[in-house]
């Protein structure tokens, strides 16, 4: 028996107000989690410690955001997924303004704590829940509306957060973000429908989801492309500067290009990700790493490396959207286990790319790091096309059928 038949049901008609609510849930994790680097000097002025601990509001969000999505499917497995998704975004609401009136660093990173929490919790049922929204064929526009929070996020919360920061203090930013949560939170209440559990859901473990046959290929191939990718974005700036040689505004200009960009291509993803899943994971990494090799080989070219950077970041916007849907089609009785997997996978992916850019920038200087970008997403690009065709992957649900 097919495990598609066995899962739940998605809705016959698709439910894109309650798709729409997730991407401003979404929006709003997402910009709650980096204000306070768009915010760190005044925080750190008003609170009378450094930036450096100040910063520490960052980390502390991203460690529980990784630590959740190990459990929270298996916690809330018997819970209305309606009720789950509503919560995420009540605790969003709840960090923010405990923040706004936090009276120290202390009480600041247990509010974290808890926008941590939400944010690990939300991104791993993130694709089971669209998978309950939408026909099958549109599951892939709905991802990659619902990823699209982010990529606006992007854009908004570092100069959005800043500039605001300056003209109402950085309490009152916090207050706005909580402000920004409780609009989501009505409009999820709205339209989201009740979604029982699947009592057919075996609620698997991470670890032995990874024990399945080709996952840990896929695993592999989300490694190296996203870490990859945030080798290249971490220093960005570096090359920006050193090697294409612009001013500030240049660079503000080439980043916003890129937000732009990334947008716009998690709205095209879902489009050919709907026509063939397998050539979309395949042309995203390879498309990447084909622009990294040309923006070391064109060196101090302003233009063309704007426009390379932009392209870098509409390729990008397939990543996310593109493995939340292999997961989908992959283990659909097991999307919520799944999804947990993947957002560990993507953040150890964060750590490493970061921690190996560094070791490389160090040595080589940031020509070096785009080029060891480039090599891993050309080797993920093979292992994705050799390693992962689709009768490979489906393998993954053979225990289940």
């Amino acid at each position: 028996m097919n495990t598609r038949q066995q899962a739940i049901p998605a809705e016959e008609k698709p439910q894109w107000g309650a798709v729409f609510s997730m991407a401003l849930g979404v929006f709003g994790l997402v910009t709650a989690e980096f204000l306070p680097a768009s915010l760190l000097t005044p925080m750190a002025a008003s609170l009378g410690v450094t930036e450096g601990i100040t910063g520490q509001a960052v980390t502390v969000t991203a460690v529980f955001a990784l630590l959740t999505s190990f459990f929270s499917a298996a916690v809330t497995r018997r819970m209305d997924r309606r009720w789950v998704m509503l919560t995420f975004s009540a605790m969003l609401i709840v960090s923010n303004l405990l923040v706004a009136f936090a009276p120290n660093l202390s009480f600041i990173l247990v509010a974290r704590v808890l926008l941590g929490i939400a944010i690990g919790g939300f991104w791993t049922l993130a694709a089971a829940t669209a998978m309950r929204l939408v026909p099958e064929a549109m599951i892939p526009r709905a991802l990659s509306i619902v990823f699209s929070g982010v990529s606006v996020a992007t854009i908004v919360a570092a100069p959005m957060g800043s500039y605001f920061g300056h003209l109402i203090g950085w309490r009152n930013v916090f207050i706005a973000a909580s402000l920004m949560g409780l609009l989501a939170l009505v409009c999820q209440t709205i339209t989201l429908p009740k979604m029982p559990p699947n009592p057919l859901s075996k609620g698997s473990s991470i670890l032995s989801l990874i024990g399945r046959p080709g996952m840990q290929t896929a695993l592999l191939a989300i490694i190296m492309v996203f870490s990859g990718h945030f080798a290249f974005f971490t220093y960005l700036r570096p090359f920006l500067e050193s090697v294409t040689g612009v001013g500030v505004n240049g660079l503000s200009m080439i980043l916003l290009g890129f937000g732009v960009a990334n947008f716009a291509g998690t709205l095209i993803a879902g489009m050919l990700l709907e026509r063939n899943l397998h050539l979309t994971l395949i042309g995203m990494p390879l498309a990447m790493g084909l622009l990294g090799v040309a923006l070391v080989g064109l060196g101090a070219a302003p233009v063309s490396d704007a426009i390379l950077v932009a392209l870098w970041g509409m390729a990008f916007g397939a990543g996310p959207v593109g493995w939340s849907t292999w997961i989908t089609r992959t283990m659909p009785e097991e999307a919520e286990s799944g999804g947990g997997l993947l957002v560990a996978a993507i953040q150890l992916a964060i750590t490493v790319g970061a921690a190996a850019g560094g070791v490389v920038f160090n040595a080589t200087g940031a020509k070096g790091v785009f080029m060891g970008s480039a090599l891993a997403l050309l080797v993920a690009t093979l292992i994705i096309l050799t390693a992962l065709r689709p009768k490979t992957a489906s393998v993954c649900t053979a225990d289940s059928d």
